[in-house]
């Protein structure tokens, strides 16, 4: 099971480890490979050095300056959640060139695109009973680092090993008449996930949300669920199909 981690769920230090609980309580079900970002915490280096923040389409315009603070926000951050989770090994994409990437768009500066990712080591991470905790750092062919989006990274990941995906975020799921919650959505195909960013009832910052779920499904991964993981025992719910919104090709 893939998780990915990050966003507002993180924003506060008892969420967080309740997480990482969580985390390491779905190892008797599952072997996990967690995937995070970090955006407060990069929010708050950023600013702490003067260093200019500014989004493109949803995507940190990355300077060299930026991607250096990038790199060290999320290092930290990455042993931090390895710790909390226990018996886990906390990655970024220059251990063994873990994440691969190209850059994505000239004007976004130091932002990728993750093109590979050595399954070989995560494998072998797993098969020692370790949780890898891997931070959206990749490399491009040179080894300079690159910022990836997290969500997209952990959708390469799910792909890369075949394995199904929970994103969690800040919200129970996908609405088919947001915010009403009888109308959360246990289960989308592709195609009505399609339709419904067409009709307009997934909109807004759902979009790419779904985008990435559907992404996560083109690499390979054979479902993918949005949960929120701002309440106590949802992950494991969602591993079971019994929380958020799951989608299947």
């Amino acid at each position: 099971m893939i998780v990915k981690y990050g966003g507002n769920a993180m924003k506060s230090l008892e969420l967080r480890r309740a997480v990482a609980g969580e985390i390491a309580a779905l190892r008797a079900e599952h072997a996990v490979v967690v995937v995070h970002g970090g955006g407060p915490v990069i929010e708050q280096e950023l600013s702490a050095r003067g260093v200019p923040s500014e989004f493109r389409g949803g995507l940190r315009v990355t300077s060299p300056q930026a991607m250096q603070v990038v790199e060290l926000a999320l290092c930290g951050l990455n042993k931090q959640l390895s710790q909390d989770v226990g018996r886990a090994v906390g990655l970024m994409g220059r251990d063994d060139r873990l994440l691969q990437a190209e850059l994505l768009d000239p004007e976004l500066g130091r932002v990728g695109r993750v093109t590979g990712v050595n399954a070989t080591l995560l494998r072998t991470l797993l098969g020692a009973g370790l949780t890898p905790v891997v931070g959206c750092v990749a490399v491009d062919e040179a080894g300079e680092p690159l910022n990836v989006n997290a969500d997209t990274a952990a959708g390469a990941v799910a792909g890369a090993l075949g394995d199904g995906i929970v994103f969690l975020t800040d919200v129970e799921g996908v609405y088919r008449a947001y915010p009403d919650p009888q109308s959360l959505a246990p289960h989308l195909t592709r195609a009505e996930a399609e339709a419904g960013i067409e009709a307009g009832w997934i909109a807004g910052g759902m979009i790419p949300k779904v985008r990435a779920a559907l992404d996560a499904l083109d690499r390979g991964a054979p479902f993918a669920v949005i949960a929120s993981g701002m309440r106590a025992g949802v992950l494991a719910q969602a591993a079971r199909g019994a929380a958020g919104t799951r989608l299947t090709p």
